[in-house]
């Protein structure tokens, strides 16, 4: 199933066309289900209609900024957006609507970030010098400009260029980055890095929680102790991403499968003390996993860590 994206734009709409053109290759893992717009004329309205996307546009202005957006947030849901990608979308996002598609919305912004926040960036960067200029792509947060770059692409600034010059040549780069990135952005929750990466960073911030590789696969254990984690991905040519965790048994395994047989299995070699987790179907409760990994720690920590552990939560 390809993610459900939604496209903010305010004018001509270079990049909102670039990513509508990318998608509508077999492969793409997105598509465009709207492109929105606060402001009624602009011409990328007319690219997003011609080409069969649905399309809104309201004016913002006389309008509360917390209104507005909410009109905004409200169009968006009924789109069935997964996503959001800002393109040229010239207004100030309010924190409750950020708040609302956190981790879930990007922008394309036109300078090596975090050089040049906000506008007239190329010729901010022609001013000091510098000998490239280029556009990243970055998560937004409440803070202008300011969320972790996902990709960046260099371009050289030539000698007697004006802003406009560059702009022409940056928004080639720009057409080129921003699909590539927001599908390796939708894409990631089903990719094995990224994947074992959330369960790392979850399974090593529980107390002397260490790494090292069992049975071919990536597993978590307590410093000179048992093991209560595993991560595999195709483990004997299984096809899956999952999480190995401890339970209480078989009785365990046997209602969590019941409950959902396409998440939770029953891992091969490992019995009934354990159970699998698929992590790669795309909608991974990642506070559930780190309850399961803290669970499956408690199973094999010693009883005074476990006890300082609990007592540490009390406090």
């Amino acid at each position: 199933m390809k993610a459900r994206v939604a496209v903010l734009i305010s004018g001509a709409g270079t990049n909102m066309a670039a990513l509508l053109y990318a998608a509508k290759a077999a492969d793409c893992p997105y598509e465009l289900v709207l492109v929105g717009s606060n402001n009624p004329d602009a011409p990328g309205l007319a690219i997003a209609r011609a080409e069969g996307i649905a399309t809104w546009s309201l004016s913002h202005k006389g309008m509360n900024r917390d209104a507005f957006d909410a009109l905004v947030d409200e169009q968006l849901r009924a789109a069935g957006a997964d996503y959001v990608a800002l393109a040229g979308y010239m207004r100030i996002l309010s924190d409750d609507f950020v708040a609302r598609w956190a981790g879930r919305m990007l922008n394309i912004h036109p300078s090596l970030l975090p050089r040049y926040k906000g506008l007239n960036t190329h010729q901010q960067a022609i001013d000091a010098g510098d000998a490239q200029g280029g556009c990243s792509v970055h998560v937004v947060t409440p803070a202008l400009d300011d969320g972790p770059v996902l990709a960046q692409t260099p371009v050289t600034i030539l000698p007697g260029d004006t802003a406009e010059t560059l702009a022409e040549r940056v928004r080639f780069a720009e057409h080129q980055l921003y699909p590539t990135t927001l599908a390796a952005f939708v894409s990631r929750d089903r990719s094995p890095d990224y994947l074992l990466g959330r369960v790392r960073d979850l399974a090593m911030a529980l107390p002397e929680a260490d790494e090292v590789t069992s049975h071919g696969m990536p597993c978590f254990g307590i410093v000179k102790g048992k093991k209560f984690a595993y991560f595999t991905h195709d483990h004997h040519g299984d096809g899956k991403t999952a999480l190995l965790v401890k339970i209480s048994g078989a009785e365990e395994q046997a209602m969590l499968i019941e409950h959902d047989a396409d998440r939770y299995y029953r891992p091969a070699y490992f019995g009934d003390g354990w159970v699998g987790i698929r992590l790669d179907l795309g909608d991974t409760d990642w506070d559930a996993i780190g309850e399961w990994l803290r669970k499956s720690w408690l199973a094999i920590a010693p009883r005074k860590l476990a006890g300082l552990m609990g007592a540490a939560e009390e406090f």
